[in-house]
């Protein structure tokens, strides 16, 4: 599994509600919550599931890109850069995508 050891202990750190749990999958490590895939780590990048409307809105800001899977393009994911991941960033996209995913129904 290819991915950055020390942003997924920073993820940890964040991530202590009983309710998410983490799993290997895709050559990441995933957290979900309620069963929901909230943020993910690949390689040095930071996977994050928004809505689609706060994906468009993500993609204007500098390290942000499409996460792509398959050959195409996941409508409400998207992958931060690593060397944009600052304490308050990370803090930031946690939030975003925790918010989201609490929003779903639990699986």
């Amino acid at each position: 599994m290819a991915y950055d050891d020390v942003l997924v202990q920073r993820l940890r750190d964040r991530l202590t509600d009983p309710a998410v749990t983490e799993r290997k999958m895709f050559g990441a490590l995933a957290f979900f919550t309620n069963g929901n895939m909230t943020v993910g780590v690949h390689d040095d990048q930071l996977i994050v599931r928004l809505s689609v409307p706060e994906v468009e809105a993500a993609l204007t800001r500098p390290g942000v890109h499409p996460f792509e899977g398959n050959g195409r393009t996941m409508k409400s994911w998207i992958l931060v850069d690593g060397d944009h991941l600052d304490d308050d960033s990370l803090d930031a996209w946690v939030a975003a995508a925790l918010d989201h995913v609490t929003g779903l129904p639990p699986k």
